[in-house]
């Protein structure tokens, strides 16, 4: 009898413990996994996501087979105006990427993002997406819970949401913006404009880059840490947000630990330069 109810009270505790993560929430979702013509596919997924109410900002491709969509949407917009520096969610990243023989498509998980930017609820804008592309959650063995990614930060003494990169400061947000433009377009740096966005009765402009010099380039990162069968190109690109009249962007150590939850220290300290290399390639554009 004592066996049966040890027994009985392990099954429950591992009923508990399913229900949890299956609460939890994943980084990124997979729309599909399939053999493909990346060209096509990516065509295809931008027809669809215009027909589902979304404006396609820009495109990116950051290395050999991974190309990025960015896209935004009215309902999305006015989500993020809503909340103090919404401008980081202001987007959604959509990205198709060749693994192997098959074609990957999948875009970063605008609930889970907007719970670790401290956002009101984008349970409409999700709805527009998987009703536009479906897909299925991951890109974490368990997930993260709202309120642990409302207050997340990958481990002790390492920055939480609010602890950006402070880059520049300008008289006016205008002229902020105008600064972060003349330096993207002169190309220095190895540094790409790939969308802007500003968000509705606010001054408040997301600007989103490529880096393709240094420790802090995206293939230099992604070639490190992007080990998985399913892959986080929508982790790219990288954003400097303009508001007001200063110029921020996430600190490396918070933004890549959020797209890969599960990241070890060992794969960690391969990428040890990265953070600060990404800081000091995106803060050249609020001097």
């Amino acid at each position: 009898m004592r066996r049966f109810g040890l027994l009985t009270i392990l099954s429950l505790c591992l009923v508990a413990m399913n229900a949890w993560a299956a609460e939890n929430l994943m980084p990124f979702v997979m729309v599909s996994n399939t053999a493909g013509d990346a060209a096509a596919v990516a065509a295809d997924t931008k027809g669809k996501l215009e027909a589902g109410g979304f404006k396609v900002l820009g495109e990116y491709s950051p290395y050999a087979g991974a190309n990025v969509i960015v896209a935004t949407s009215d309902a999305l917009l006015a989500q993020a105006a809503k909340s103090d520096f919404g401008g980081y969610g202001a987007v959604v990243r959509v990205a198709v990427t060749k693994a192997g023989d098959k074609v990957q498509v999948a875009y970063a998980n605008p609930i889970y993002w907007a719970a670790a930017y401290q956002m009101q609820d984008l349970g409409e804008v999700a709805g527009s997406l998987k009703q536009a592309l479906g897909g299925t959650p991951y890109g974490s063995e368990s997930g993260l819970s709202d309120k642990k990614l409302r207050k997340y930060h990958y481990m002790a003494f390492m920055p939480y949401f609010k602890d950006h990169d402070e880059l520049g400061s300008f008289g006016s947000h205008s002229e902020a913006v105008a600064k972060v433009n003349e330096h993207l377009a002169s190309g220095a740096n190895g540094l790409t404009k790939i969308f802007e966005v500003s968000l509705p009765g606010k001054d408040e402009t997301l600007i989103g880059v490529g880096i393709s010099q240094g420790d802090g380039s995206d293939a230099f990162v992604m070639e490190r840490v992007d080990k998985a069968d399913m892959k986080h190109t929508a982790h790219l690109p990288y954003a400097v947000l303009v508001s007001g009249n200063d110029v921020y962007s996430l600190a490396g150590k918070f933004r890549i630990a959020l797209s890969f939850p599960d990241l070890t220290m060992g794969t960690f300290g391969s990428i040890m330069s990265s953070p600060g290399a990404i800081k000091d390639s995106l803060g050249t554009l609020a001097k």
